[in-house]
């Protein structure tokens, strides 16, 4: 294949607005569409490598592994390593846990998967995850497993049959990327399904230039060039994390790139300029600086409080450094074969995956090492700091506190694996039939989990009720559940959640059946969710914390700040965010609480036995004072709304002054 410097400067084009957005310069907020325009090159030259080596029946997959092999993998494996001592003295352990994931996720070529399943791209903690970018490397390389294997076995087919059946793929992929964007945004964003058309941009483009010559005329093509590299940097500029992606949309980035891969040719203006020897350069290690830019970037947040603008700059020339430094001293020998033989890679890459798969697997089953000295000496000096204010027993680690929190049903069911969902003992009787307390059955997921723990420290509550526990997803709610001895002895069923779209969906259907076996039901708000993105280990709680360690402060004043805080966040949404037209604007729809309220509502509206209850009543005191932390300093919550055992003994015991106990004895 013929050597096009061009599509170097292209890589460039690519990867630096991908560093610039994942430093959060706000010029980039569409940067990350960098990675749409790799997907459309590497689509281009593997199709061109393959289908040449086919032409002339050269073609292996044996030769093709041993090439992709050569290209991704030391280099990748160098950055994990290097990541790994940085991640042990600077990560709390549930980000060292994440991190240790994460290494198995990279080592098996299912990292997109893994980031789907944890966060949103566009989350602020997902910013603070050093592997985070592997995703789109996963997703090639579950292509790379593919397509090869489509080519051979239709190769005999003909072309028509081949573009044909490519075709029809390309529909289908983008018709459910275009879907997803607006439906299940996550799963767009990070899996190979709704991006593979994305390659096969570059796949159709290697095609045509397999058979076909470029244009003749330099007219067209500087006019096309022109109008593929400003779509390119339209999308840059204008997207943002608002933008549904990857919809319809990334057909801008995505035509923009073969635009330029079919019509930069020589002498065009956008030729001369992706062919400009520097930009040349920052292309030729734009794999490496691809790798490096977010490691750098996240270990940097975990490291400080805040970066300034100048700092960010550092940071993105030390990735390019440091890329230099991989492309000289890893990338360019393991691709030399003279330096390097099959043999070798081969033999390097299985061990390196085992090496890594085995650590992760480590750091994840020993629970990231929250129990050694390592993550005590982080913590220590605040944990001191907070004794002399007479705090006594704050706890940092968040993973211990969110184990902690099902201890009250682990107690009750004896069963030491309790969880959220998926207990056997949910389905055995919990109630006493010939007791003449009235009984509610709390349904949904670890929030209703949340609500059992508060009924349980209330004696108002325990006075008037039985309380049970079914823990299921909504969605999920099926037959079993209604058959189930709680369910069948329960007065009212309480609904606890935290909805997803498919939840609001089930809900009414769910309702209307407990409705008519005679049943009252409860359905609650979803609560608010505070920040707890500043850090992946942290709450809003800890991080104010933080902010205030060794100030002048007492106890009263640290607790009024972190009150504060939680109710600034509180108010501020709950008047802002009440209007569907302000979701809409909002990337991760689902997540936006003041249209899931007005959902709710609108549920509720439907039938008046549905009785609605706020468990902002409790948590926010009177409208007037959110409580982060209780009144001897110790956390309510363990994450963004979740209680620890701590705040569940606070709000059951300020309960009955809510309107939600009132509501809810009323009804009796």
């Amino acid at each position: 294949m013929k050597y096009r410097p061009e599509i170097d400067g292209l890589r460039a084009l690519a990867v630096l607005p991908v560093i610039l957005f994942h430093a959060g310069f706000e010029w980039f907020g569409g940067g990350f569409v960098g990675v749409d325009v790799f997907f459309v090159i590497s689509g281009y030259l593997i199709t061109t490598i393959i289908i040449s080596e086919m032409a002339e029946g050269k073609f292996t997959i044996l030769n093709f592994y041993e090439r992709r092999a050569r290209r991704i993998l030391p280099a990748m494996f160098f950055v994990m390593l290097v990541c790994m001592p940085f991640a042990w003295l600077w990560l709390a352990p549930s980000d060292l846990e994440d991190f240790g994931q994460s290494l198995i996720a990279v080592s098996t070529f299912s990292s997109n998967i893994f980031f789907w399943r944890e966060r949103g791209y566009f989350d602020v903690a997902a910013t603070l995850k050093p592997l985070l970018h592997t995703w789109s490397l996963a997703v090639e390389e579950q292509y790379y497993i593919l397509f090869p294997v489509f080519l051979l076995v239709t190769w005999r087919l003909g072309l028509k049959w081949i573009l044909s059946l490519l075709a029809i793929v390309f529909v289908i992929s983008l018709g459910v990327a275009h879907w997803a964007a607006y439906n299940n945004p996550g799963a767009a964003f990070y899996l190979l399904p709704t991006r593979g058309w994305e390659l096969l941009i570059g796949v159709f483009a290697a095609f045509y230039l397999k058979h076909n010559s470029y244009l003749k005329s330099h007219t067209i093509n500087q006019a096309l060039s022109l109008i593929g590299f400003g779509m390119i940097v339209y999308a840059i500029v204008a997207f943002d994390e608002t933008t549904p992606f990857p919809s319809l949309y990334a057909l801008v980035p995505t035509i923009g790139t073969v635009l330029l891969i079919l019509s930069a040719v020589p002498n065009t203006f956008v030729h001369k300029l992706l062919s400009f020897s520097p930009i040349v350069g920052v292309g030729l290690i734009s794999y490496s600086a691809y790798l490096w830019h977010q490691p750098i970037l996240a270990f940097a947040r975990h490291r400080l409080l805040a970066i300034s603008d100048l700092l960010l700059i550092i940071l993105c020339l030390s990735s390019l450094i440091m890329a230099y430094i991989s492309w000289r001293g890893v990338e360019k020998p393991f691709r030399d074969k003279n330096k390097v033989n099959r043999k070798v890679i081969f033999s390097f890459s299985i061990f390196a995956i085992l090496v890594f798969t085995s650590i992760g697997l480590l750091v994840h089953l020993n629970g990231g090492f929250s129990n050694i000295e390592r993550y005590k000496a982080q913590t220590a000096k605040y944990s001191l700091w907070l004794e002399e204010l007479n705090v006594k027993n704050y706890v940092f680690n968040n993973k211990e506190l969110q184990r902690n929190s099902y201890d009250i049903l682990r107690e009750i069911t004896k069963d030491p694996s309790y969880g959220a969902w998926d207990n056997d003992s949910d389905k055995e009787l919990w109630f006493d039939n010939s007791d003449p307390r009235r009984k509610i059955l709390l349904l949904g997921n670890s929030h209703s989990k949340d609500l059992f723990n508060v009924f349980y420290n209330s004696k108002e509550i325990l006075s008037n009720f039985q309380i049970a526990r079914y823990g299921i997803k909504i969605r999920l709610v099926d037959d079993e559940f209604f058959n189930s001895q709680n369910y069948q002895s329960a007065d009212y069923i309480m609904i606890v959640n935290k909805y997803s779209s498919l939840d609001l969906i089930a809900l009414p259907s769910i309702i209307n059946s407990i409705l008519l076996d005679g049943k009252k039901v409860f359905l609650t708000y979803e609560s608010f969710r505070f920040s707890d993105d500043y850090f992946e280990s942290y709450n809003l709680a800890d991080f104010v914390i933080f902010q205030n360690f060794e100030q002048s402060v007492t106890l009263d004043l640290l607790i009024s700040k972190i009150n504060n805080r939680y109710s600034s966040e509180y108010f501020t949404q709950k008047d802002s965010n009440n209007s569907e037209e302000s979701c809409e604007r909002t990337r991760q729809y689902q997540e936006c609480w003041g249209e899931k309220i007005q959902q709710i509502n609108r549920i509720a509206e439907t039938n008046n036995q549905i009785i609605l209850l706020n468990r902002m009543d409790y948590i926010c005191d009177n409208d007037a004072v959110c409580f982060g932390v209780d009144n001897k300093g110790l956390k309510t919550f363990f994450d963004y709304g979740h209680h620890t055992l701590s705040g569940a003994k606070f709000f059951g015991r300020k309960l009955h002054d809510t309107n939600f106990y009132r509501s809810l004895i009323s009804s009796q």
